[in-house]
């Protein structure tokens, strides 16, 4: 009886069903949670409204608050309410080497879910849906990605957009050239100084660093959709046990229907620093996955 409960218990996890760490030996993230009192949260520092930080140089926003209840389940479900908190600031570039580097436990930023990528690491459900546009000054004249021939780009490294945008270089024969920035701000920089004449990123981060900006409306948000791009806490590779403690937390917010107020909050209200609302509905794409998170593509 015993080997037939424990084949069941086998089939059971294999087939891809949260089996609650109480059920088993605690492995993996989990097991160094419980085993150091720390969890480790990566947060990004300019990823408005997803990750940044406010007035007062602490970490807010969309994806910090979803792993904010991810935290407050793992205190629940490990018995450890005094269960220290850890920030980690991560950027594109170093977001994935420190979290595979096992100095954080889940990267709560902006981060997309792409096959490339899932070579390295793996992810929770998808909580945002985007893809990458241009950021200009309405005074350049630029509304598509065929008015960049010839022109400088700033990019910043290590993103999907960096690599869409140079493969449509490449493609399309257009001659730009490129500045590599470290972050959305350098890059946002690079643009108004004039070093550059666009920006692609997400476009909902570009709006965020345009509501954000001195003067709004010199900006604009150009071209069709040159990537599809969907957002998900990263975590590390090959720990099913912590992937299917994060993806039951995450999916609890979205069957409760709770991740919709948690998106309200930071999409379709005023929002730190300078209370702007970016007034941006839940596309029907990301209202699909909350009804049924499993059904996803990467």
């Amino acid at each position: 009886m015993k080997r037939i409960s424990l084949m069941l218990l086998a089939l059971w996890a294999a087939a891809g069903f949260a089996v609650s760490p109480n059920a088993q030996e605690l492995s993996g993230t989990l097991k160094k949670i419980k085993d150091t009192g720390v969890i480790k949260v990566g947060h990004r520092d300019a990823s408005i409204p997803f990750s940044y930080l406010d007035d007062k140089q602490r970490p807010i926003g969309y994806s910090m608050d979803l792993c904010a209840k991810i935290v407050n389940a793992v205190k629940a479900e490990l018995k450890m309410p005094k269960l220290k908190a850890e920030y980690v600031p991560v950027t594109s570039q170093t977001r994935i080497p420190i979290l595979t580097g096992g100095n954080i436990d889940m990267e709560c930023g902006s981060t997309t879910n792409s096959k490339e990528r899932q070579k390295q690491v793996s992810y929770a459900y998808t909580t945002f849906y985007t893809g990458t546009k241009l950021l200009v000054k309405k005074a350049s004249g630029i509304k598509s990605y065929k008015d960049l021939k010839g022109k400088t780009v700033v990019v910043t490294q290590g993103t999907t957009n960096e690599r869409a945008i140079k493969g449509l270089n490449d493609k399309e024969n257009l001659g730009m050239s490129f500045i590599h920035a470290k972050d959305h701000n350098e890059s946002f920089l690079t643009v108004d100084t004039g070093r550059a004449v666009a920006f692609p990123m997400d476009d909902i981060l570009l709006y965020g660093l345009i509501a954000n900006a001195k003067k709004p409306k010199e900006w604009a948000v150009v071209g069709e959709f040159l990537s599809d791009d969907p957002y998900g806490i990263m975590i590390r590779k090959d720990d099913p046990q912590w992937q299917n403690f994060v993806n039951k937390v995450v999916g609890g917010l979205m069957k409760s229907g709770e991740i919709k107020k948690i998106y309200a909050k930071w999409f379709q209200s005023k929002i730190p620093p300078k209370g702007v609302n970016l007034n941006l509905p839940i596309s029907s794409r990301l209202q699909e996955l909350i009804k049924n998170p499993n059904n996803e593509g990467a």
